[in-house]
């Protein structure tokens, strides 16, 4: 089992970038709680409304819209587990998170693909997935692999999740994320989770997959992300809600009002999450940039997303909660 190097600890055993204070986050997180409880999230799932209606949230169905007190926020915070088993389909390539453990991973979701063998510039295929997620299983330093690093052009589109991670888990010992994107989708790679550990009960004890979702920018739930985290929640699959707000465009142009604005849409998946089966596991995901407002694109490379991920790992630890962020 993986553990991951501790960084930003009180000993010389690791680097710290320190971008906000104790007093930073505590201003970041009320004025989150602030946001949550006066201007709401719009859920456009019916059955997520009714959990957070029976979970002591404001609802407004016509609206769409949910207002969140802030002990229910606080307590779902508590309620999450703050280290998580990422198992391995071998046991050697099991990974805990959480608290500053840092580990790290491929990135995905690319569409088009420098062949390596002709140098070729094409469309992205399900054998090229199986083909990077061979290459990561054989890196050390990748701990998690990103189960769809590519879109598989070439298979239906509404399953191309689906496709991806029959080609990640049957090409790598390591733990994977990636999709769903349905309910139905969801039950399928949790039934694909337990023919691999053996059984159901298997697969909750060691689960293999991270299910990821993305909140709708600005301050939204999607229909699918909501059903995705329920199904997650409610048989013990892993879930990363991991927002991709970009500063500029779909929030405020400010860091310090993006990281607000991220700070809700996140914690609005835990809650619905907790809310479902108290102690679920769940990661604080950022994918949070800013807009590049000549080009009208959501650079990955400029030195803000760096600054905001780094903040996000900072309100994951501040929370106790694991964290996967993007770098640069």
């Amino acid at each position: 089992m993986k553990s991951g190097v501790m960084s930003g600890m009180n000993t010389m055993r690791g680097a710290e970038l320190n971008l906000l204070s104790q007093d930073d986050l505590c201003e970041i997180h009320l004025a989150t709680m602030e946001v949550m409880r006066r201007t709401g999230v719009k859920v456009e799932n019916d059955e997520a409304i009714d959990v957070f209606d029976g979970g002591g949230c404001i609802v407004d169905r016509k609206r769409q819209l949910v207002k969140f007190p802030s002990h229910v926020v606080e307590d779902a915070i508590r309620s999450a587990p703050s280290t998580i088993l990422l198992a391995g389909r071998s046991p050697k390539n099991d990974m805990v998170i959480g608290g500053k453990r840092i580990a790290f991973t491929n990135f995905g979701q690319a569409i088009m693909i420098i062949d390596p063998f002709t140098g070729e510039r094409r469309e992205t295929t399900k054998k090229d997935i199986a083909n990077i997620v061979l290459v990561c299983d054989a890196l050390s330093e990748v701990s998690v692999v990103e189960g769809k690093p590519l879109v598989p052009n070439d298979v239906t589109t509404e399953l191309e999740s689906l496709h991806a991670a029959e080609a990640a888990l049957t090409n790598t010992s390591k733990h994977c994320f990636g999709g769903p994107i349905t309910k139905e989708l969801t039950k399928l790679f949790v039934e694909m989770s337990a023919i691999i550990a053996g059984s159901k009960e298997k697969a909750k004890e060691r689960p293999i997959w991270t299910a990821f979702v993305c909140p709708s920018s600005p301050l939204g739930l999607s229909q699918s992300c909501s059903e995705v985290i329920i199904e997650a929640a409610s048989t013990g699959m892993p879930i990363n809600v991991l927002s991709m707000a970009m500063a500029g465009g779909t929030t405020t142009v400010t860091l310090a009002g993006t990281l607000i604005g991220h700070n809700a849409e996140v914690l609005a998946g835990i809650v619905l999450s907790q809310l479902v089966c108290k102690g679920a596991p769940v990661i604080y995901g950022s994918s949070t940039t800013i807009m590049d407002l000549k080009s009208a694109t959501a650079p990955v490379g400029c030195p803000e997303f760096g600054l905001i991920s780094a903040a996000a790992a900072q309100l994951a630890q501040y929370y106790h909660l694991p964290s996967y962020v993007g770098g640069t």
